[in-house]
C-alpha cells in the first residue's frame, strides 16, 4: 500500500483531505507542527507527500528544501497565499506541483494518483525523447527534427526532470547565461517553436505542458 503523509497545520482540513486519501486506498499519516515534519519524512517514508506551505515552527519552503537533500519524494506544495512568489517558492525547491486553497479533496487525490502512476511508471526507451547535444536533433520513434542552441538547451532542462514544473525566470536562466535582460515571453515564444517541431515527431503525442500561473513541465502523453 503506497503511503501519502500530509504535513498541514489546519486539522479540520487535514482530516478531511485525509478521509479522501484513505477512501482511495493508501496509507495515511499526518502531521500538523512543522517541527515535526522532517522527523516524521525519515520514519513513515511516504510515497508522497502534501506539504502546507505556512505551517508552525518550520514553514513548507524550508522542509521542502531539506527534503530534496536526501529524498525525491514527490510533494503537493499546498497554499492558501495565491501571490505568485509563494507559489514559485515552492516549485523552486523541488515541488513537483502546487494548489491552492481552498481546493477540491477530491482533485487533490487526483493530482496524487496521476503523479504516483507517473513515478511508478516505467517508460520504454523507445517512447522516450532522445537528444543528441552534438547535433542538437531530437529523436522519437525513429523521426528527427532539429532544434535551434536555445532550443536544445530548454527543452533540456525540461527532459531531465518530467513532471517538474520550471517557472520563466528559472528557463531564462537556464539557456542564458550572459545576464541579458529579455522579457518572460521569450520563453512561451521558444516553447511555441519547440512544439510545432515535436508534432513532426508524434502529431498524437503531447510533451511540454503549461501549467497555468506557473510555467511549464515535459510529461510524455500519448
Amino acid at each position: 500500500m503506497q503511503k501519502v503523509l500530509i504535513i498541514e497545520d489546519e486539522q479540520k482540513l487535514a482530516t478531511i483531505l485525509g478521509k479522501y486519501v484513505t477512501q482511495a486506498g493508501y496509507e495515511l499519516h499526518m502531521v500538523h507542527d512543522g517541527a515535526d515534519a522532517l522527523a516524521t519524512v525519515e520514519s513513515f517514508k511516504p510515497d508522497i507527500i502534501l506539504l502546507d506551505l505556512m505551517l508552525p515552527n518550520v514553514d513548507g519552503i524550508v522542509i521542502c528544501r531539506e527534503v530534496r537533500r536526501h529524498s525525491m519524494v514527490p510533494i503537493i506544495m499546498t497554499t492558501a497565499k495565491v501571490e505568485e512568489i509563494d507559489r514559485l517558492l515552492g516549485l523552486e525547491v523541488g515541488a513537483d506541483d502546487y494548489v491552492c486553497k481552498p481546493y477540491s479533496p477530491r482533485e487533490v487525490v487526483a493530482r496524487v494518483k496521476a503523479i504516483l502512476r507517473r513515478v511508478g511508471s516505467s517508460v520504454p526507451q523507445s517512447e522516450q525523447l532522445t537528444l543528441d547535444e552534438n547535433t542538437l536533433f531530437v529523436s522519437y520513434q525513429n523521426n528527427s527534427v532539429e532544434l535551434t542552441q536555445v532550443e536544445f538547451v530548454l527543452l533540456q532542462t525540461l527532459v531531465a526532470h518530467p513532471g517538474r514544473i520550471y517557472n520563466r525566470s528559472r528557463l531564462m536562466d537556464n539557456i542564458y547565461d550572459d545576464d541579458r535582460i529579455v522579457s518572460d515571453r521569450t520563453i512561451d515564444s521558444h516553447i511555441k517553436k519547440i512544439r510545432k517541431k515535436l508534432s513532426q515527431l508524434s502529431p498524437d503525442s503531447e510533451f511540454i505542458h503549461s501549467i497555468y500561473g506557473a510555467g511549464y513541465k515535459y510529461e510524455l502523453i500519448n
